[in-house]
């Protein structure tokens, strides 16, 4: 599974949980009012919009937080956001690339930089990271969607590339201009059981073992740029054993 997932489960059962949800609702409010902002309210007609309603949906945002959300780019009172794309080597030499949408970009990057250099690590040129990384397609479905097996099928009859599963549920992964068909395709292929997340990713194609002191400072960095008001997504290609995963998750 992709080291960003690895993390974000042992942070959320670390942290306070209730933070991480308002984080959570935060972030996915912003997609909607981007998406509707430069693409208009009518999900039909906009991809954008109806995927970041999608997965607002699937993490119980409320249906008034979400109308708000759209209202709001619609009305156009919504900032003018910038995307940006971050790259920098984590404790460790880990890479790490960070998504933001941003209405400033200086305080987007001096944060960003803060944040790496206050927990070892360093900011890179654009590129210095992402040629380990391939931007692919993610579905994700909880386990109740069926056994590995189940899955596998259904997913590469969908179209997908490739399926990971573990504890945590079944990962897809498609080519990147294939996630809308194949998240179609995958509509109601397990009963009620809808994905959790639809989105494209940095996947890291070859990873980087981390443990011990540069574990615990890499998890403090990613969990201080996953808080940032600015950023969207954190992903990194660590690699860690099953003791180092069940230490940090203690």
């Amino acid at each position: 599974m992709a080291g960003h997932s690895k993390w974000a489960n042992i942070q959320h059962r670390k942290g306070a949980q209730d933070k991480k949800r308002a984080v959570l609702f935060s972030r996915l409010s912003k997609e909607i009012t981007i998406a509707s902002k430069m693409g208009g309210p009518d999900p039909d007609g906009n991809p954008r919009l109806r995927l970041a309603i999608q997965n607002a949906k699937a993490q119980s945002v409320p249906k008034d937080n979400i109308k708000r959300a759209v209202d709001k780019g619609v009305g156009g009172s919504g900032e003018d956001y910038v995307e940006q794309r971050y790259e920098g080597f984590g404790p460790g030499g880990v890479g790490i690339i960070v998504e933001a949408s941003t209405d400033n970009k200086n305080r987007a990057a001096s944060e960003i930089r803060t944040a790496f250099s206050k927990n070892g690590g360093n900011l890179g040129e654009t590129g210095s990271v992402s040629f380990g990384f391939e931007n692919v397609g993610e579905i994700q479905f909880g386990s109740e969607a069926g056994d590995e097996d189940t899955v596998m099928e259904a997913a590469i009859e969908a179209g997908a590339s490739d399926v990971e599963s573990d504890d945590d549920g079944h990962f897809i992964y498609t080519e990147r201009e294939d996630l809308m068909t194949v998240a179609g395709e995958l509509e109601g292929k397990f009963g009620e059981v809808e994905a959790k997340s639809t989105k494209l990713i940095w996947k890291p194609t070859n990873t980087v073992p981390v443990e011990g002191q540069d574990a615990d400072t890499l998890m403090k960095l990613l969990d201080i740029l996953d808080e940032l008001d600015d950023v969207q997504n954190v992903y990194d290609n660590s690699e860690l054993s099953a003791e180092e995963m069940e230490r940090l998750a203690g």
